[in-house]
């Protein structure tokens, strides 16, 4: 059976997540459902990150088996049959069986928007978290580089975590302003639940002047939930990239 990958873009809004669940709508069992009537029987569809509800993607990998060689047509027939779902298969090629889009990815990549202004959201209402009070994107900045390399991130772990351990690698935070957005971006092979939203969160009290900058090495450095920062809402959040060798 050919595998086939698939570069996908979704807006997690109506979604619980990427996993699929009994009775509830996912991103996944969309998908699955989709893959089944192009195949004509069911597909199991495997997703390189398992992001949470109401968590968005420009970047999500994923892959499946098809019974068929279906080279030139997956993506617009994946298309077809997600229709009126906000999913989209972007593209999609034919791999190697030994592929698996979660086991083989080396790094995955996130973004989180923040609209700092005082006036309500619109056009992006759902898509960014909204922060009125003025933030200084360079403290923030500073604050986060205290993330990058291996650390015990049980303070930016959320308490339903399965991970085996809360020790990961980070390889890049990055702060940024342009205009009213303030951009948030990091890298890593692996995170666990909810650690980007807790750690911008708790930059965020960094950034308004509720702490100081070395407080975010000090909560990291305790290692406990308690010591977190409020938890930013999943609207900002978005699986931007995923990498292999």
């Amino acid at each position: 059976m050919p595998r086939y990958r698939l570069l996908i873009e979704y807006n997690g809004g109506p979604y619980q997540g990427w996993m699929k669940l009994p009775g509830k709508p996912t991103v996944q069992g969309v998908l699955e459902e989709a893959a089944s009537k192009l195949d004509g029987a069911p597909v199991d569809v495997f997703g390189a990150g398992r992001t949470d509800s109401g968590v968005h993607a420009t970047g999500q990998v994923a892959h499946m088996d098809l019974r068929t060689d279906r080279p030139n047509k997956v993506a617009d027939a994946m298309n077809f049959h997600l229709r009126p779902h906000p999913i989209a298969v972007l593209h999609a090629e034919e791999v190697s069986e030994d592929f698996h889009a979660r086991f083989s990815a080396t790094q995955r990549h996130y973004r989180y928007v923040v609209v700092n202004r005082r006036a309500d959201l619109t056009l992006e209402r759902g898509l960014a978290w909204r922060v009125p009070s003025k933030l200084s994107a360079q403290k923030m900045h500073e604050a986060a580089q205290a993330f990058i390399g291996t650390h015990d991130f049980t303070t930016f772990r959320d308490a339903d975590c399965q991970a085996a351990s809360p020790v990961k690698t980070l390889n890049d935070f990055q702060v940024r302003r342009e205009g009213e957005h303030i951009f948030f971006t990091c890298r890593a092979q692996s995170f666990i639940h909810r650690q980007v939203r807790s750690m911008v969160g708790s930059l965020i009290d960094v950034g308004r002047g509720k702490q100081p900058v070395g407080w975010a090495k000090d909560i990291l450095d305790a290692a406990d939930r308690t010591e977190c920062g409020p938890i930013a809402p999943a609207d900002g959040l978005y699986l931007t990239q995923v990498d292999y060798d």
